[in-house]
């Protein structure tokens, strides 16, 4: 039961946003700025942005060489390039927008560790770079092999090294806080804690039904935008948009670590970067698939052990370290590497699918769909 005042003040809005990450977030911002007499409200289920907004490891990429590679055996090059090209315009527009707000970014570039089983991709490295050019203007994989040593990585596992200039890294909670405070500036009003459970699409608006612990309210607007990516199932199971965790652990520091940037292994199944003087490390979904389809934000013992161990074994061979947290995120995935972006009917938009490149890609996506909103 609400008050006539809350009747009268919250609960009738212009567009409302399902979900507060950078898709979410992007959207309500890009929305605001076109229309700036219009009112704007973010419902979120979490105290903080639920999926992976603010657990991601903080890379600033948009495809390693293996996993372009990869992509080029299911895609046509078409679609692999413009998959490619809408991340990195996604990350310039990321930065842009944060121009203002200190979110710690730095490009030390991106590597990628070869095993003896991968070497064979490097046949192709400087096809994958011609069909780049047109993007970067410039070879954006290169052979930097001599590194290993000053690494210090495992000889044993890692064979060839690759570098990406264009590759760079960020703090994820000062990129979450900076696009908080833009939209914040621009009055779009945030209430979290609150999940969006349903929504009915009338002839002259849209009720949306939220849940919180206390109460069940109905919301009202002109416009709802569903940016739920990981959740996406729960409202729209026929988009078959499937959670995928993604788990992650962070050392204490580390006395003279011996590198800085962002570090693909094993087809971008793993993943590890330096945090200052610490080594954040996640991945390992690709063990147990089926397992790590799930919404739970638990970590699991098996995946973990994986992480600790190729830790140890490949990336820090010559360092004693410490695991200081772990944690897991929710990311979106199905059965195409393209988000979708698109209206359900006049009223209704959704902004979903982000297949793991958050980052890279949800700003991109949050201008497209406020621009059909």
């Amino acid at each position: 039961m609400i008050s006539f005042w809350e009747k009268d003040s919250f609960i009738q809005y212009d567009l409302i946003i399902a979900g507060s990450g950078i898709v979410g977030l992007s959207t309500a911002i890009e929305f605001k700025e076109k229309n700036p007499s219009k009112s704007v409200l973010i419902l979120e289920k979490g105290i903080f942005p639920t999926g992976a907004s603010t657990k991601n490891a903080g890379f600033a990429c948009f495809g390693s060489l293996t996993e372009i590679i990869d992509d080029l055996q299911h895609y046509s090059e078409d679609i692999v390039l413009s998959t490619v090209e809408k991340r990195y315009k996604g990350l310039e527009k990321l930065k842009n927008r944060l121009t203002n707000f200190p979110f710690d970014y730095h490009q030390y570039g991106g590597y990628e560790l070869i095993s003896n089983e991968q070497l064979h991709y490097l046949d192709q490295l400087q096809e994958v770079n011609k069909l780049l050019e047109p993007i970067f203007k410039a070879p954006v994989f290169l052979n930097v092999s001599d590194k290993i040593a000053a690494f210090k990585f495992s000889n044993a596992h890692v064979q060839q090294l690759l570098f990406n200039q264009f590759e760079g890294q960020i703090h994820t909670g000062k990129m979450m806080k900076g696009l908080l405070s833009k939209a914040r500036q621009l009055d779009i009003e945030i209430i979290t804690g609150v999940e969006v459970i349903d929504f009915y699409d009338e002839e002259n608006r849209v009720i949306v039904q939220a849940h919180h612990e206390l109460q069940k309210v109905d919301f009202y607007s002109e416009q709802l935008c569903i940016c739920i990516n990981g959740f996406t199932n729960r409202l729209l199971p026929q988009l078959n948009v499937n959670p995928g965790r993604g788990q992650v652990l962070i050392t204490s520091p580390i006395q003279n670590l011996p590198f800085k940037g962002t570090f693909h292994y094993d087809r971008g199944y793993y993943y590890f970067r330096n945090v200052g003087d610490r080594v954040l490390f996640g991945g390992g979904r690709h063990l147990d698939y089926e397992g790590e389809t799930t919404t739970s934000l638990q970590t699991t013992p098996y995946i973990q052990q994986q992480l600790e161990s190729l830790l140890k074994e490949v990336i820090l061979p010559k360092n004693d370290f410490t695991i200081d947290m772990r944690w897991s995120g929710i990311m979106g995935f199905g059965d195409q590497k393209a988000p979708i972006v698109k209206l359900l009917s006049d009223r209704i938009g959704i902004g979903v699918r982000m297949g793991g490149m958050g980052v890279a890609i949800g700003s991109e996506v949050g201008t497209q769909l406020a621009g059909i909103m």
